[in-house]
């Protein structure tokens, strides 16, 4: 009688069918810039607010995705940069359009050439950028500080009641430099006694506004505040009027985008966590930035 060896079969069987799922899905259509942007409102954590500038600001939502870059901010050259490395949705944590709400009427209207330019490419590339910034700050912990802290090595010196950073004793023209480094911030102002020694410090990236940089430097254990930018005419000439006064304060100008720039790199390794199947990356803003010799 012909003996039959059942473990060959079933292993061919076994290997057949992971082969027929992998085929499955490999043949299934990518998912839709709108159908990734439901599952990052899934995940994120926070209630989603109605009044919010964190939508779609170019390009169809319904647009097959290929790749996904996060960057700070989306500009023409972040673009061109995502659309050489195959990805078509851009998730940029700061405006597009040049305006905190993206109000593109007046650039329409006069079909200004550098907003034409910039659409041309968006659609000539299928390309779809929505923006993440109110409810990436709203994340706990805050995605931007959370990323910034990491380069910084302050993630253990910074504590979440206060707010603040506590550090070993330095200067402010030695913590100047530390940081420059650390955020690769090729131009950082600095408001302050160069020599001042210091170990408290109010970290506030991006644009906080005055109202805020205030509350900060009112605390009498402030003695740095660091920001990314600000008009001269406020907190500039505040922090310029207390150290005319004798008072422990000084204030460093990262730049908007090398002060948040490293939340939306971690932004790109939080959605690693829970999106497959498309390939995920961050696209750095390059700083416009560069001194005179």
């Amino acid at each position: 009688m012909r003996q039959y060896h059942w473990g060959v079969p079933r292993q061919i069987l076994v290997l057949t069918l992971a082969a027929a799922a992998c085929a499955a899905a490999q043949s299934s259509p990518p998912p839709s810039a709108r159908e990734i942007i439901g599952r990052i409102k899934a995940h994120v954590g926070v209630a989603w607010r109605e009044q919010t500038v964190d939508t779609f600001k170019a390009g169809d939502p319904d647009t097959p995705v290929t790749g996904i870059a996060t960057t700070m901010m989306a500009t023409f050259d972040v673009l061109q940069r995502a659309a050489a490395e195959g990805k078509n949705l851009v998730i940029t944590h700061e405006p597009v359009f040049y305006s905190h709400l993206d109000n593109t009427d007046t650039l329409e209207a006069g079909n200004d050439a550098v907003w034409a330019e910039k659409m041309k490419f968006i659609a000539s590339h299928k390309m779809v950028v929505w923006r993440f910034h109110d409810h990436w700050h709203m994340r706990q912990p805050d995605g931007i500080m959370e990323g910034v802290l990491r380069p910084l090595d302050w993630e253990k010196q910074y504590n979440p009641a206060t707010r603040l950073i506590t550090i070993q004793p330095t200067t402010v023209g030695e913590l100047a430099a530390y940081v420059r480094r650390k955020l690769n911030a090729k131009v950082l102002r600095v408001v302050g006694n160069r020599d001042m020694r210091v170990t408290t410090i109010a970290l506030q990236p991006g644009a906080a506004g005055p109202t805020a940089h205030r509350s900060a430097l009112q605390r009498n254990e402030v003695e740095v505040l660091l920001i990314g930018e600000v008009p001269e005419w406020e907190t500039i000439e505040y922090v310029s009027d207390a150290v005319a006064q004798g008072k422990r304060k000084a204030l460093f100008l990262i730049g908007h985008i090398p002060s948040e720039q490293p939340g939306m790199a971690n932004c790109a390794e939080w959605l690693k966590t829970f999106i497959t199947g498309v390939p995920v990356g961050f696209v750095p803003a390059r700083e416009p930035f560069w001194t005179a010799e």
